[in-house]
């Protein structure tokens, strides 16, 4: 299999597939840049090859940037084989058009968040022109490192995107704003960040292992009239809800925007 396109995501997908048992010996990966690839083939045991070869390989991953995909296509033109699979990790991008562009691929699209760099991401994935249970399966088995696999309707990927995609920075913001205040209540800066991160781990945590509603949870830790109600209070008198609502769907929207 090959990873075509190794930044910040196609890498992360990278060191999953391998961690999830996939031999390095085995495994190709592209780079435009000779320091880039001494340092991939260092980081992963992997072989670094031209773009053409890595597009031969009866596995693709497809990592380049979304304003890269026409002249990779372009370039590597004829090279994928008829009936490989190709999962792309592009964003905005449909399985239509990958399937224009890579006649005679299986496409698979997904969306994978940057939790994945630390195993504990979220990916989802849709199903393609000429993908089916196999495809799937075979994708599954591939991302399963990065954390949490679903499989969606490509009509919903969009939704997604909003929510896991972009939701990581949502929940960064969030976490910034907790030791921002916790600086402004008298805490070193250091332990408020640490503080606001093992605080937004714990609960996510929480909520994941218990399968409790996130509202729920937060009525069993509001006492009447404690600090936490407070607390609450004023992140709704400040919209923080709206705020996070409309963030989500704002990027749902720019990701249709971005499918054309």
């Amino acid at each position: 299999m090959s990873v075509l396109g190794t930044g910040t995501m196609g890498e992360a997908v990278l060191a999953a597939v391998l961690a999830g048992g996939q031999p390095a010996g085995s495994t190709l990966a592209t780079a435009r840049r000779p320091q880039r690839a001494a340092e991939l083939a260092e980081r992963h045991g992997v072989r670094v090859v031209p773009v053409r070869e890595a597009a031969a390989a009866d596995v693709v991953v497809l990592g380049v940037k979304p304003q890269q995909l026409e002249a990779v296509a372009a370039e590597v033109a004829g090279a994928v084989r008829e009936g490989a699979l190709l999962v792309s990790l592009l964003a905005g991008v449909t399985t239509a058009r990958l399937a224009s562009l890579f006649p005679g691929a299986k496409v698979v699209r997904t969306v994978v968040n940057t939790p994945a760099l630390v195993g504990a991401g979220v990916t989802v994935l849709a199903a393609g022109a000429g993908a089916g249970e196999a495809e799937l399966a075979r994708a599954e088995e591939l991302l399963a490192a990065t954390g949490t696999v679903l499989r969606l309707a490509e009509g919903q990927l969009d939704a997604a995107t909003g929510v896991s995609g972009s939701g990581p920075a949502f929940v960064f913001a969030v976490a910034d704003a907790l030791a921002e205040g916790g600086v402004g209540a008298g805490l070193p800066r250091a332990v408020a960040l640490q503080l606001a991160a093992a605080t937004v781990l714990g609960a996510g945590r929480l909520m994941v292992e218990t399968g409790t509603h996130p509202a729920l949870l937060r009525e069993q830790v509001t006492s009447p009239a404690g600090t936490t109600a407070a607390g609450l209070r004023e992140l709704d008198a400040q919209g923080m809800r709206a705020a996070l609502v409309s963030a989500v769907m704002a990027a749902a929207k720019r990701s249709a925007e971005l499918a054309g």
